[in-house]
């Protein structure tokens, strides 16, 4: 029997096949890294196979680095697009490039 985290992935998948692919990892972020991580780290960009994530500070950045791997995993399996890479991006950082 397929526990009910199957069952919503699987349902999951099947609507986010037809969402358009630069929106498909977006939308997957949250079921693939869990609430209370979506709500400090949030999708915010996917481009070329590339997901970039908002995240609060230097710290959340480093620790969600460690599971960029498996993230890219599901996001790829579950949003049906190629996931290479994630970019976890802090506030300040976004700012400051958008200053220069």
């Amino acid at each position: 029997m397929q526990s009910a985290r199957q069952d919503l992935e699987s349902l999951a998948a099947r609507v986010l096949k037809d969402a358009p692919p630069d929106e498909a990892a977006i939308l997957a972020w949250p079921l693939v890294c869990g609430p209370a991580v979506a709500e400090r780290a949030k999708a915010v960009t996917f481009d070329n196979g590339t997901l970039r994530v908002m995240v609060p500070d230097r710290g959340w950045q480093m620790q969600l680095e460690a599971f960029s791997a498996q993230y890219a995993d599901r996001l790829s399996r579950l949003a049906g697009v190629v996931v290479n890479r994630i970019i976890y991006q802090t506030a300040c950082a976004s700012s400051d490039r958008q200053r220069f």
